[in-house]
């Protein structure tokens, strides 16, 4: 179906054509029946398929990664389509609108999107104000095991990089409570200066701050860190090595990149980070080196790329324990969640 739904989307513009899927999946959940017949059609549960993570059990490895529900007001109808785990965000502090329209861009010949959104969202407040989060994740548990919920955060756009550690710390104040597992988002290629806190004083310092917050909550909740696709291994290294120090919990590897390799020449000069097709190879390098630099020890989310069965089980031989998409439902439709765990039911993982 998706297949005959999509060149109509690709006709809107591509922000545009992303609320209306998104707003379409928060009717399905609110129509009777709508939760079951979207569960009938994606979801592939199997014993086989569970896992464990930083302390949490998922019931398959497939998640949703963080930008496709900035706010959380899709969830019902996300968690209905198999996935095992959600990551909403990113949020931040204060209501802000992003970076100026038109910031998201397709490249269909190579599978990919380009955004420069710049964190739009309605804030941590919002968020914390939208009470029916949890209640949506646990559905009826007689018929349906939830997807677990992580929350993405990061530095506001007018936070000074200097006071960053302020944003991380009372965001993961504000949103522990709702939220299964924390993401710092320090790697978006569009907050100005935001990759500067992946240097290794940096990082560290911004890391032992937010774990001492972490530490004194009354439940412990895991953190991990959204790292860039573009570090070299000796500055992947220089995060680990902050990531070991600190008592991180994980790693999300990774987010967009700033490359442009192989792109049509109307795609190079354009703002953002890019994601897609043209992201699989360098993503699943970056989680290779993690996972020998820590003798696959460290838990990683593997993203960036996935638009197939075959990348998934390729990051997860890299070293991932668990993976997101996002661009891949882009160009493939909500099916890929399915096929990527029918998959891993066959496959030898």
């Amino acid at each position: 179906m998706y297949s005959l739904i999509r060149p109509l989307l690709f006709r809107l513009d591509a922000e545009r054509a992303h609320h209306l899927t998104l707003d379409a999946l928060r009717l399905a959940s609110r129509v009777p029946f709508g939760k079951q017949l979207l569960r009938t059609v994606f979801e592939a549960n199997d014993p086989k398929l569970e896992i464990e993570a930083f302390g949490l059990k998922f019931k398959n490895r497939v998640g949703l990664a963080a930008g496709y529900d900035k706010n959380g007001v899709g969830i019902a109808g996300l968690n209905a389509l198999g996935f095992g785990h959600l990551e909403i965000g990113t949020v931040t502090r204060l209501p802000q609108a992003g970076n100026p329209k038109p910031r998201v861009h397709r490249v269909p010949e190579a599978h990919g999107v380009i955004n420069s959104m710049g964190f739009p969202n309605e804030g941590v407040e919002a968020l914390g104000r939208r009470r029916d989060i949890r209640p949506q994740m646990s559905d009826n548990p007689s018929t349906a095991v939830s997807a677990l919920l992580g929350i993405n955060i990061g530095k506001g756009r007018d936070t000074p990089i200097e006071r960053a550690a302020e944003d991380y710390c009372a965001l993961l104040q504000q949103v522990s409570a709702q939220a299964d597992y924390i993401a710092l988002n320090i790697s978006s290629p569009n907050t100005m200066n935001l990759r500067q806190l992946q240097a290794r004083a940096a990082i560290e310092n911004l890391l032992r701050e937010v774990a001492a917050v972490r530490d004194g909550l009354p439940v412990r909740k895991p953190l991990l860190v959204k790292i860039a696709p573009d570090l070299s291994e000796d500055e992947i290294v220089d995060v680990l090595g902050a990531i070991a120090a600190t008592g991180i919990d994980g790693v999300i590897a990774t987010n967009t990149t700033l490359g442009r390799e192989g792109l049509p020449a109307y795609a190079q000069p354009l703002k953002g980070g890019l994601s897609g097709a043209p992201l699989t190879a360098k993503s699943t390098q970056v989680i290779r080196i993690i996972s020998k630099h820590t003798n696959g020890n460290l838990p990683i989310i593997g993203v960036g790329g996935i638009m197939s069965p075959a990348d998934a089980l390729a990051k997860l031989d890299a070293g991932a324990t668990l993976v997101q998409i996002y661009t891949g439902m882009i160009y493939y439709g909500p099916a890929l969640v399915r096929d990527i765990n029918r998959a891993m039911v066959g496959s030898a993982l």
